[in-house]
């Protein structure tokens, strides 16, 4: 059966949930988006892999869940010089090579779009997944329907890291806090465990405390209203 999901039910809950009682025009086109291509291309996708799909980007976009380069930066060049300053400083010690510094051809392939899309062999991987040639021009991955392809397809097929959706949510095992691995290691993968779960129950009214409480009462003044 084909998903559909109660859009009042999801943005009501998310927005007391996770985004402190108000949501801005961004926020809801960003979730919006999510929601339509996953509710179109993945039909009978699980809803599991929706919500930590929409916690990857409420995380990688620092809330904004708008396409964004790395650092929140508004142009290239600032992007790299913060980098750079924290890289000198020491504060980047994960980094194992300096990525976001222009190449030959003055291109940075530093991170962009609703999943902070990195280093050129990445570009390259997602560049037939979205149908542009993202080496050529990077800067599409900031676009909303190419950004939010390359989230959903590349955490579904496993582009990123080798490990993808299904290898941590299915039948078998429901494992929030190692689904980290399919974008950034073990790196704040507790917090991303709790957001992928929260979405989730906004993604499912008919779980949510009260439910059937409350249906019981609307069908108790229909029958009323109908008598």
């Amino acid at each position: 059966m084909a998903i559909h999901i109660d859009r009042k039910f999801f943005f009501d809950s998310v927005r007391d949930s996770l985004f402190k009682g108000t949501l801005s025009e961004e926020q809801v086109e960003g979730m919006t988006a999510i929601l339509d291509y996953f509710e179109t291309h993945m039909p009978d996708g699980d809803l599991r892999w929706l919500a930590y799909i929409l916690a990857t980007a409420f995380h990688e976009t620092a809330y904004t869940m708008q396409p964004v380069r790395e650092t929140l930066a508004d142009s290239d060049a600032k992007a790299i010089e913060i980098l750079d300053r924290a890289y000198a400083a020491g504060k980047l010690p994960w980094v194992k090579t300096v990525y976001w510094r222009p190449d030959e051809d003055g291109k940075s392939w530093l991170g962009r779009g609703l999943v902070q899309l990195t280093h050129k062999r990445n570009y390259e991987a997602m560049s037939p997944m979205t149908g542009f040639d993202l080496v050529a021009e990077p800067d599409r991955a900031m676009e909303m329907a190419t950004a939010v392809r390359i989230l959903i397809e590349g955490m579904v097929a496993g582009s990123f890291t080798g490990h993808k959706l299904a290898d941590h949510l299915n039948t078998d095992k429901e494992d929030w806090v190692n689904a980290r691995r399919i974008v950034n290691g073990t790196d704040r993968a507790e917090k991303l465990a709790e957001y992928g779960k929260t979405f989730y129950a906004a993604l499912r009214p008919e779980a949510a405390p009260g439910t059937w409480q409350r249906l019981k009462g609307w069908l108790q003044r229909a029958i009323a209203r109908l008598g």
